[in-house]
C-alpha cells in the first residue's frame, strides 16, 4: 500500500526569531554609530542671531519654560499651549545638559534619530530572520532625509516617530512569543484541551507597546491614529496565530481569551500613560485652565462626580482641539510651504526650514553664498514609495506575508487619517512618522529582491547586484543632499542644482 505524504507541513514552521545574536547586535551598534556620527555634527548651527530657527522658536522656549518653571508651560505669547507635553519635556533634558543653544534644544532630537536607526535595523531583521537585511534597512534608514533633518532640529515630530516606531517593534516581539507559546502547547499535545485555545498569560511586550502608544499621544495628539491601526492589528494577528496553530474556534477563542487583555494594554494603558503625562500639570497652581472647574467650568452637571482636576484638563484639551480645527486654509490659514497627505509619499512639496544669504555667509567658494536646511525626502527612496508599497500589498494579500502587514499598518496609521481632514493647514514634516514604515517596506522588498538565505547562490547573483547598486545609489543621492539638509555654505548655483522639481522651489 502506498502511503499519502502530505506537500507541506501541518503548521507554521517553529521560527521566533534570528538566532545570530552577537553578529546581529555588532551590525547594529555599528550602525547606530553611523548615524549617530551623522545626527549629531554640527548639531548646534544653524540658528538665527542664536536664536531657533523655524517652529523651534515655539518649542524650544517652552522646553526651557518647563525646565525653569516646574515641568509646565503656560506659553503666554499665545495664552494655549496646543501640544501635550512630552516632547517638550524631552528637549528640556537637553537644554538641561547643554543649556539654552542649538546642542540643548536639539540634543533629545539627535538621540531620537538615532535610536529610530536602531529601532528599524531590530525590526527589519527580526521580520526577515536576516542580519543582512537589517542592516540593509539600517543603512536605508541613515540615509532618509525627512528624519534626519527632523533629527537635528528642536521639534516635535520626531519623538512621535520615536515611540511609534518602538512600539512596533514591541508587537512585533510580542507575536513571536504568542507563536512560540503555541508551539509550546502543540508541541505538549494540549492545544484540543479547549475550542479556544490557549491563555497566552501576561504579554509585557504588548504591554509595552501600551506605555509607548502613550507617550505617543503625549507627544502628539496624532498618536491616537496609531493606537486604532495598532490595536486592531493586534487582535487580527491573535487570531492568525490562532488559526495557523491549529484553534479549532480561533476568532471566537481571540475574542474571550485576547480581546480584553489587549483593550487593557493598547487602551486603558495609552491613556493612564497619557494622563500620566500631565502630572506636572496636574501638580501646579498656574498651569492653563488647571483650575477651570469653578471659574470657566460649573461645579454641578451631569459630570460633576468626574475629579475637579480631570475636567479642567478635559476643558484644557477642549480649547485645543479648538485651536486645531480652527487651523484651516477656510479660514485663511494658509503657509507658502504647506502640502497636502497626497504628496507626501513621494516627497512632492519639501518643507524650508531656514534659509539664509548675504555677505555675511562665506565659506562656499563662489559667492553669493547659500545656507539652508530643506525637509526633502531622499528622492531614491521616497520616489519608489508608491511601487513599492503596492509591492508590500500583493505580499500581504496574495502572498499572506505578515511582514508587510505590521509596516504598512504603521504607514497606513501615519497617513491615511489625514485625508479626513483635508481643509487643515498641513506641512510635510507631518510624515516623519511614516518614514521608518516606509523604509521597512523598501528593506523587505530588497529582501525579495535577493531571495531566500536558504539559496546563497540568488544572493550572489542578480539580485545582490541590483540590490547593491541601489544602495548604493541611495547613499549617493543622500551624500548629493547633503548641503540642504544640514545648512552647509553653498554657491547659489549649487543651491539651484540642489531643487530638482519646480515644487522645491
Amino acid at each position: 500500500m502506498i502511503q499519502s505524504v502530505s506537500p507541506a507541513p501541518l503548521g507554521p514552521v517553529d521560527d521566533f526569531g534570528p538566532t545570530d545574536r552577537l553578529r546581529g547586535w555588532l551590525v547594529t551598534g555599528f550602525l547606530t554609530l553611523i548615524a549617530a556620527v551623522t545626527r549629531f555634527t554640527l548639531l548646534y548651527t544653524p540658528t538665527e542671531g542664536g536664536t531657533p530657527v523655524f517652529d523651534e522658536k515655539h518649542y524650544a522656549p517652552q522646553g526651557w519654560q518647563v525646565l525653569t518653571g516646574g515641568w509646565i508651560e503656560d506659553n503666554p505669547a499665545y495664552g494655549l499651549v496646543v501640544h501635550p507635553p512630552v516632547g517638550k519635556q524631552l528637549i528640556a533634558l537637553g537644554e538641561a545638559m547643554f543649556g539654552y543653544n542649538g546642542w540643548g534644544w536639539r540634543f533629545s532630537a539627535a538621540v531620537a534619530g538615532t535610536l529610530i536607526v536602531l529601532l528599524v535595523v531590530r525590526i527589519v531583521r527580526r521580520f526577515s530572520r536576516s542580519t543582512m537585511i537589517g542592516a540593509i534597512a539600517g543603512i536605508l534608514m541613515i540615509c532618509e532625509s525627512v528624519t534626519f533633518v527632523s533629527s537635528r532640529l528642536g521639534m516635535l515630530d520626531i519623538f512621535l516617530a520615536l515611540f511609534a516606531t518602538a512600539a512596533l517593534g514591541c508587537l512585533v516581539v510580542d507575536r513571536d512569543q504568542v507563536r512560540q507559546r503555541l508551539a509550546t502547547v502543540r508541541a505538549e499535545g494540549r492545544m484540543d484541551d479547549t475550542a479556544f485555545g490557549p491563555r497566552f498569560g501576561v504579554r509585557w511586550w504588548r504591554f509595552g507597546a501600551g506605555v509607548l502608544l502613550g507617550l505617543a499621544c503625549g507627544t502628539k495628539w496624532s498618536g491616537i491614529y496609531f493606537v486604532a491601526f495598532f490595536g486592531v492589528a493586534a487582535i487580527a494577528f491573535d487570531i492568525a496565530s490562532r488559526r495557523a496553530y491549529g484553534v479549532r474556534r480561533p476568532w471566537l477563542g481571540t475574542g474571550i481569551r485576547d480581546l480584553g487583555p489587549a483593550l487593557y494594554a493598547l487602551v486603558v494603558v495609552p491613556v493612564c500613560v497619557y494622563l500620566s503625562t500631565y502630572w506636572a500639570w496636574f501638580a501646579s497652581e498656574t498651569g492653563v485652565d488647571r483650575h477651570a472647574v469653578g471659574v470657566q467650568v460649573g461645579t454641578g452637571g451631569t459630570f460633576s462626580f468626574v475629579p475637579d482636576a480631570l475636567r479642567s484638563l478635559w476643558y484644557y484639551s477642549g480649547n485645543v482641539l479648538k485651536f486645531h480645527e480652527e487651523l484651516t486654509n477656510s479660514a485663511g490659514n494658509r503657509h507658502p510651504w504647506e502640502s497636502k497627505p497626497w504628496t507626501w509619499p513621494m516627497g512632492l512639496r519639501p518643507m524650508l526650514y531656514y534659509y539664509g544669504d548675504g555677505e555675511q555667509i562665506k565659506g562656499c567658494g563662489e559667492p553669493p553664498c547659500v545656507r539652508a536646511i530643506m525637509l526633502v525626502g531622499t528622492p531614491a527612496m521616497w520616489w519608489i514609495s508608491l511601487p513599492v508599497l503596492a509591492w508590500g500589498l500583493w505580499r500581504l494579500i496574495v502572498g499572506r506575508d505578515w511582514r508587510y502587514g505590521f509596516a504598512l499598518v504603521g504607514y497606513a496609521a501615519a497617513l491615511l487619517p489625514w485625508f479626513t481632514t483635508l481643509d487643515r493647514q498641513m506641512y510635510y514634516f507631518y510624515a516623519v512618522a511614516l518614514a521608518p514604515f516606509m523604509v521597512m517596506t523598501i528593506a523587505l522588498t530588497l529582501g525579495d529582491v535577493l531571495g531566500k538565505a536558504a539559496n546563497p547562490d540568488e544572493r550572489r547573483g542578480t539580485g545582490l547586484l541590483a540590490v547593491c547598486l541601489y544602495l548604493g545609489v541611495v547613499v549617493a543621492n543622500f551624500a548629493w543632499l547633503w548641503p540642504i539638509l544640514t545648512a552647509m555654505p553653498i554657491s547659489l548655483s549649487t543651491w539651484n542644482n540642489e531643487l530638482w522639481l519646480p515644487s522645491w522651489r
